[in-house]
């Protein structure tokens, strides 16, 4: 380590996964910190784009070839995330997700100030036995988590009600305000010129559009089940995303469905969009949703971790609908695109919310003062700690 380096706050963050919703929440905090003059290292599978992402961002990169899932590859798991922690001798340890958080607290144990951020919890995923088995290691692994950082005071509840005691820090997600601007009619128009919206199709038709990985989480099946139900002449629905369930949903979709893929810039499909909507069946807070509401749309999603305290006061029974309902989801959506007074009113409340609530830079330096708050407590022992 370089003698400057020695005086930077340096943190590791442990990140498994590496696309979707993750990945840009730890690009844009390390983007934060590299400007504020903090040492952000990332350890994240080599060449992901989380690792591109990162470095551009002013991170540096080391590769931590970590899967998704728990399984025999786990202690060589562990075995490389000590190997970092050793060589980078970080003031703090920020695991992020399920994953990350197994292997860099086995691998850490306290020896370093450690913070652990769910991003959602693991036992919201699964059922039965391995829901037991994920909610026990979340009780047991938050005595090497110094804080256990949620991304909203609802997340916080689902961990408490499920028996892990912690130190609890309750930080909102942020937006880069500065990427994600409204862009008004004349946006709409010229995103909608711009994108491979099918031929043929009207370019004032009803757009409805879904940013999100295509798995069980994101709900789109339930979104896919409540377009069958939807009569709104000429409507359009749009996927942007990519994942493990794509080949599903496909042979699945009424029509008047468009496949996107993943996009690297989804700002033109959300400025194109007159509504965006995320069914998902757990969070701990979306970013597409508020991406949107920064860009001036009406979102609909449905009522989990995040949802309601990402929304403007008053607007919950407009845009709120139960998880995994097709027909309150329909209903919503339908009310949204028929009546064009109702949708500018609650978008223009969304754009006004997000971009008082929602700034990155704000998430980012209350994420530094938890870090300073952390090193002050253990200084006088970090050090060694982190050499052992």
């Amino acid at each position: 380590m370089r003698p400057t380096e020695e005086r930077q706050l340096t943190v590791l963050h442990l990140v498994q996964p590496v696309d979707g919703g993750v990945a840009r929440v730890v690009t844009d905090l390390v983007r934060a910190q590299a400007g504020a003059g903090l040492r952000p290292v990332v350890a994240c599978w080599p060449g992901s784009p989380l690792a591109v992402g990162a470095a551009a961002a002013g991170a540096q990169v080391r590769g931590w070839s970590a899967t998704r899932a728990p399984g025999p590859r786990l202690a060589g798991e562990v075995a490389a995330a000590r190997r970092i922690v050793r060589d980078c001798r970080p003031h703090v340890v920020h695991a992020h997700s399920a994953k990350a958080g197994l292997a860099g607290r086995i691998a850490v144990r306290g020896r370093v100030p450690t913070v652990f951020q769910p991003h959602a919890w693991s036992f919201e995923a699964v059922e039965g036995p391995t829901a037991e088995l994920a909610v026990g290691w979340e009780r047991f692994g938050a005595r090497w988590a110094d804080h256990i950082l949620c991304v909203s005071e609802s997340e916080r509840r689902t961990g408490q009600e499920a028996g892990i005691a912690a130190r609890w820090s309750v930080i909102h997600n942020g937006i880069d305000l500065d990427r994600f601007r409204p862009g008004g009619q004349a946006g709409r128009a010229a995103a909608r010129t711009s994108l491979p919206l099918p031929a043929g199709m009207d370019p004032r038709a009803p757009l409805v559009v879904c940013v999100g990985r295509l798995t069980r989480q994101k709900g789109q099946d339930v979104l896919l089940d409540a377009w069958r139900r939807m009569r709104v002449p000429g409507a359009r629905l749009v996927l942007v995303g990519d994942g493990p369930d794509r080949a599903g949903l496909e042979g699945s979709a009424p029509a008047g469905v468009l496949f996107n893929g993943a996009s690297g810039d989804v700002r033109p499909w959300i400025h194109a969009a007159d509504v965006v909507v995320l069914p998902s069946r757990w969070e701990g807070m979306a970013l597409a949703p508020l991406e949107a509401m920064a860009c001036g749309r009406a979102v609909v999603m449905s009522d989990v971790s995040g949802a309601r305290e990402s929304l403007p006061p008053g607007d919950e029974d407009h845009l709120l609908v139960p998880p995994e309902d097709p027909v309150a989801l329909a209903a919503s959506l339908t009310a949204l695109l028929t009546d064009p007074e109702l949708r500018e009113a609650v978008s223009h409340r969304a754009l006004r919310h997000a971009r008082a609530t929602f700034d990155v830079r704000r998430t980012a330096g209350a994420v530094a003062g938890l870090y300073q708050e952390l090193v002050s407590l253990s200084a006088p022992t970090t050090r060694k700690r982190t050499e052992r």
